[in-house]
């Protein structure tokens, strides 16, 4: 199947007034997927975005606007989570993606116009679910930057440690605690070594931390025993989503040793509601470069199509807002911006590796990307990164510092495409706040 079709085209305009200001996240280019409920009513469903407005596929479904693999995907996704839809497979997928696309652009006939219109509900008038049901979470850690920047605070004659050049490295995660954008959590507690002690102390996280990162949606998944080739692991991925992986870092280094994270992690994350598929992002596909100095992939995790375009530059940005700059009626201050292709692993190379010794992936399971550091300071995607472990402290744009999050503050992540010759696509919000810990 053509990565590029009909449907990236730059000039496309839709009917739908919201859809045409520039700059926007959801244009008629993007269409992402979404688990909602109206405001006015507690019955979850899943939609697509179009400007400030919900295409309601379970109405959607009932229309007659839509035929063979695009009415098959629209009544799978007219559940409460998107697992169905995401188990029948990227033709589905590809066919549902089409069949809205050309009934949202300007010239669509006034009855489909009329008939979509009925299926409409405005973004402001709902409130977000998980857009799956997650079986299962992975994180891995594919910033070569981030590792290199943690190993330096930790081995700073070693930082980082030999495998990572040739292994993608992951641990499993809790996915129970996942929660969507929006999500409040309370500060963690755990064991707590602190600097020249000999004994523990059990206490708060004094040290807690933002970690930027995306989340990839496991869309059709593999037999146990049947690893997905290179070739074919982009098939087995619906689409990505905004996922901050919160972190008590005081908790952490206690624990980790001689295993991975537990406490530390399992607290809390959260994810975007919004999860954008593969197919929109085709036009921001790039090359995946390693340096020549460096190991290349083992064979099983190479292919000419990850080498030529497995890679995707997504823009990402870290934004922090206080109790006191949301007191103070002021934006929240920009942290951190950086772009996904700077990743050490690609996606088609996490979905392979990951399921190489026979392991089987389902629909709605969850991988990290691990923190997405780039090349500089100021593209760190964590705040022990930024603060150099808490010694040097950021200030934000109202005066205030951080070295770790404190009670009340909100980090809201935002990421989009955008270049010439291609429409801007956004992926919505990644909210989150810190409650004080009981």
């Amino acid at each position: 199947m053509p990565l590029i079709n009909e449907t990236h085209q730059a000039n496309l305009q839709s009917w739908l007034p919201s859809a045409q200001p520039t700059g926007i996240d959801f244009p008629i280019q993007n269409l992402p997927f979404a688990s909602f409920k109206r405001k006015d009513n507690g019955r979850a469903t899943c939609g697509v975005a179009i400007g400030d407005q919900i295409i309601d596929l379970s109405i959607l479904s009932t229309k007659d606007l839509l035929s063979g693999l695009a009415l098959e995907a629209a009544k799978a996704a007219s559940s409460h989570q998107l697992n169905a839809l995401m188990a029948l497979g990227t033709a589905y997928w590809s066919a549902l993606r089409l069949a809205l696309s050309r009934a949202l652009r300007s010239d669509a006939s006034a009855l489909v116009q009329a008939q979509l219109a009925e299926c409409l509900v405005a973004q402001s008038q709902v409130e977000y679910a998980l857009p799956a049901q997650i079986g299962d979470y992975t994180d891995f850690y594919t910033s070569v930057h981030h590792a290199t920047n943690i190993g330096k605070l930790f081995r700073p004659d070693n930082p980082l440690l030999p495998n990572y050049k040739w292994v993608p490295i992951g641990y499993h995660g809790r996915a129970s605690s996942i929660g969507v954008s929006g999500q409040s959590f309370v500060r963690p507690k755990g064991q707590i070594m602190p600097p020249g002690a000999t004994e523990p102390i059990f206490g708060a996280s004094k040290r807690l931390d933002i970690e930027l990162e995306l989340g990839i949606f496991v869309g059709a998944g593999n037999a146990l025993g049947q690893p997905i080739a290179m070739t074919q692991a982009e098939d087995h991925v619906f689409g990505i989503c905004l996922l901050n992986d919160w972190s008590a870092r005081d908790l952490q280094a206690w624990e980790y040793q001689p295993l991975g994270p537990f406490l530390a992690k399992n607290f809390a994350s959260t994810i975007s509601p919004w999860v954008v598929t593969l197919e929109a992002l085709a036009p921001y596909r790039v090359a995946f470069n390693r340096p020549e100095s460096d190991p290349q992939p083992m064979a099983y995790l190479d292919s000419a199509h990850n080498r030529e375009q497995g890679a995707f530059d997504i823009q990402l940005q870290v934004n922090y807002l206080t109790p006191q700059m949301k007191q103070s009626g002021l934006a929240a201050s920009t942290i951190c911006q950086t772009s996904y292709q700077h990743a050490y692993w690609t996606i088609a190379q996490m979905v392979t590796h990951h399921t190489v010794n026979g392991c089987n992936l389902q629909a709605g399971d969850l991988l990290g990307s691990g923190t997405l550091s780039g090349p500089t300071l100021d593209q760190a995607g964590a705040l022990i990164e930024l603060t150099a472990g808490g010694k040097n402290p950021i200030t934000l744009a109202n005066g205030e510092t951080r070295t770790f999050l404190e009670d009340g503050d909100t980090i809201i992540l935002k990421a989009w495409c955008e270049k010439s010759g291609a429409a801007r696509i956004g992926f919505g919000e990644c909210v989150g706040t810190v409650l004080p810990a009981k």
